[in-house]
């Protein structure tokens, strides 16, 4: 079994976020349910001149990639879901709660990869409802667990920036306690 390079308890690591994890797929799937309740298929429902709500099936991954292949694709988006998901709650573990920023970036990552492997286990394919747009030209489709995902992605990258000398020196001492 792995083991962290520490001797806190889960709850003294970053792992305390996970109740963040928990809401966000909450709010994921209960928004998502309620968009295939209320919103019909091919529907567009103006919410402001450059936001509409709509229903979308992505059976591939970010910005439909390999969306029209034969279904192996779930499968293996599904595979690869759960194989990161279960290196960010490694990660997470090996984090010290002092660490807040990043524990909370890959909470909310973990909440979206979570929330849309549910999806496709369940539904063959991601649901996503989200249509933002200027005149003709739109994004993609996409959903809360796609938002976290991006959200906790760049606070990792800003978390990068913060205090890197502080991250330098706590990379020191750990790699002099490991000698």
């Amino acid at each position: 079994m792995l083991k962290p390079p520490h001797n806190l308890k889960p709850m003294q690591t970053g792992m305390q976020w996970l109740w963040l994890t928990a809401i966000f797929i909450v709010i994921d799937q209960v928004t998502k349910h309620l968009a295939v309740a209320y919103i019909q298929p091919h529907e567009s429902i103006n919410v402001m001149p450059f936001f509409d709500l709509v229903i979308r099936y992505n059976p591939g991954a970010a910005f439909s990639f390999l969306a029209d292949q034969g279904g192996w694709q779930v499968v293996f988006f599904s595979t690869v879901s759960i194989i990161i998901s279960l290196g960010i709650l490694y990660w997470m573990y090996t984090i010290p709660a002092k660490n807040r920023w990043l524990s909370i970036a890959l909470a909310l990552i973990l909440s979206g990869a979570l929330g849309n492997l549910y999806d496709r286990l369940m539904l063959g394919k991601v649901v996503d409802f989200i249509d933002w747009y200027y005149e003709e030209h739109h994004w993609p489709a996409f959903n809360i667990a796609d938002s976290v995902i991006m959200l906790g992605a760049v606070m990792m990258l800003l978390d990068g920036f913060i205090n890197p000398e502080e991250k330098k020196i706590d990379e020191e001492k750990s790699g002099e306690k490991k000698k």
